[in-house]
């Protein structure tokens, strides 16, 4: 498997530059950016999040976990983890677990974390385990241009 091809199809009607880089297969993102030999603080990690009766992504660096609590009261509302059934269904072109930090080609919303926004550059998940995209940071900010951004995230 390479990229997704919803992910590929919406980075090409975008004009979205991105390069793959092809890893050895890993389970995840920690593994992933060792794998890559990259900084895990680059590396954009999506949660799949439950809310007002749909589902949005939470992207944080690799080497941080959601701080959950601070997420909800950033929002104003109630949020959970989606479960992995949800998740294989929405994003059912990915391997599972293998989920892109990009939620408008999967029609789902998304908040960044500040500490991934401000990284130089920024490496996402192709949609399977053995294949990294790097972006600059110019196109991943016009991949999330309309997200809403904040510091929700604890580096682990």
């Amino acid at each position: 498997m390479t990229i997704a091809p919803t992910l590929h199809r919406y980075l090409a009607a975008e004009n979205i530059e991105y390069v793959e880089i092809p890893h050895t297969f890993t389970m995840s993102s920690a593994r992933t950016a060792q794998a890559c030999h990259v900084s895990g603080d680059h590396l954009a990690k999506a949660v799949v999040l439950r809310h007002d009766g749909g589902y949005m992504l939470a992207v944080v660096p690799a080497s941080h976990h959601l701080n959950l609590p601070d997420l909800q009261e950033r929002l104003g509302e109630d949020l959970a983890m989606a479960n992995e059934s949800e998740i294989n269904r929405l994003f059912a072109d990915c391997a599972p677990g293998a989920v892109p930090a990009v939620g408008r080609c999967y029609g789902l919303d998304l908040i960044v974390d500040d500490s991934i926004q401000a990284q130089p550059e920024v490496y996402i998940e192709a949609g399977d385990h053995e294949t990294l995209l790097q972006l600059t940071h110019a196109q991943f900010a016009r991949l999330t241009a309309s997200a809403p951004h904040g510091r929700f995230s604890v580096h682990d």
